[in-house]
């Protein structure tokens, strides 16, 4: 495949290139784009330094697939031209997710649907990401009615800015308890605390990342009967998403079913060892492709249902890796070429 990266700069563009190496996915051209700033860096791919260039002003990045991390103002502007010039674009913005022309996907819970594509699929949130890896398959096996969600999201979800500034402020905090710590990328200071994600409160209540977590799960799950809530929070962790899950069934279910199906599930792994009190970590899932599931348990406010906990990498399975993984479902498929002789 000719292949590019639009955002290769940044902190999940850096992922994508090691994934692809990693998994050695079939590239026989591969270019490197960012923004005009960052023109002219060089990158090593596998033994060659490549070039990063621009991002073409006419639309054409002359290539199959393109994975796209750039910003959801960017891919609003252009994804359609790209796609127009035949790339199918693998977009990691929020900005096409809800669109119906573009397909919503998680591979290991709705691959089949990146074959309607337009030219356009879209990578889910990555809270959506983490707490459907587990979802997703209990609901094949139970037919899940209602969830309740609680997130604990890494600084890696605001991008390099976002790390940078939680590594500087705990610096400086262990240097000064007393030191007015230094705010950027977030509204409040993100070292030794946590707060209400960041992003905009709509007149529900409920911010952006919450209704993400809930439109996303309804539409990959194709069901809009789904009664779902979420809570999602920063806190300072560098790189993994973890989520408290409650949830509830058409029937009445126990621990030992839940876990033979997580246990069966693609893409999770269980950590769940009551004895040595050890369950999902974000320092243990951190660099790890699978989402880990623990905690399982019967939710004692209502018999039947289950509570667990997940935590998954942020910017691997939360973003690079699953949308890397989309274009080896296609490839799989025979669906690159097609699409682009279309």
């Amino acid at each position: 495949m000719r292949v590019a990266i639009v955002g290769a700069t940044g902190a999940v563009g850096q992922e994508f290139l090691d994934l692809l190496a990693e998994r050695n996915f079939p590239i026989s051209e591969l270019k490197l784009y960012a923004s005009p700033r960052s023109a002219g860096k060089e990158i090593t791919f596998n033994g060659t330094t490549h070039t990063v260039i621009a991002t073409p002003e006419d639309g054409n990045l002359d290539v199959d697939i393109a994975f796209i991390s750039a910003g959801g103002a960017l891919s609003k502007a252009e994804a359609w031209k790209w796609a127009e010039h035949g790339a199918i674009v693998i977009d990691n913005s929020s900005a096409w997710r809800m669109d119906e022309r573009v397909p919503l996907v998680i591979p290991e819970v709705n691959g089949d649907d990146a074959l309607e594509h337009n030219g356009v699929i879209a990578n889910p949130n990555c809270s959506t990401i983490i707490a459907l890896m587990a979802l997703a398959p209990l609901h094949r096996a139970f037919g899940l009615t209602r969830a309740t969600v609680a997130t604990y999201q890494a600084v890696s979800g605001a991008g390099a800015a976002g790390i940078s500034e939680l590594a500087d402020q705990s610096a400086a905090y262990l240097q000064d308890a007393n030191s007015e710590l230094a705010v950027d990328k977030f509204q409040h200071p993100i070292a030794f605390n946590l707060f209400s994600h960041d992003s905009d409160i709509g007149e529900d209540g409920y911010n952006v990342e919450e209704s993400k977590l809930v439109n996303e799960t309804r539409k990959m799950l194709h069901d809009d009967s789904l009664l779902l809530s979420a809570t999602c929070i920063r806190v300072p962790v560098f790189r993994a998403h973890s989520e408290a899950i409650h949830v509830e069934f058409e029937r009445a279910v126990t621990v030992d079913e839940v876990n033979a199906v997580l246990a069966e599930a693609e893409g999770v792994s269980i950590i769940d060892d009551r004895a040595g009190n050890t369950f999902p970590m974000p320092i243990t899932s951190s660099g790890q492709d699978d989402v880990f599931v623990g905690r399982v348990r019967e939710d004692s406010s209502k018999p039947g249902s289950i509570a667990f906990f997940v935590s998954g990498d942020q910017i691997r399975k939360g973003a690079a890796l699953n949308a890397v993984q989309i274009g080896e479902y296609l490839v799989a498929k025979n669906a690159v070429k097609e699409a682009v002789s279309a």
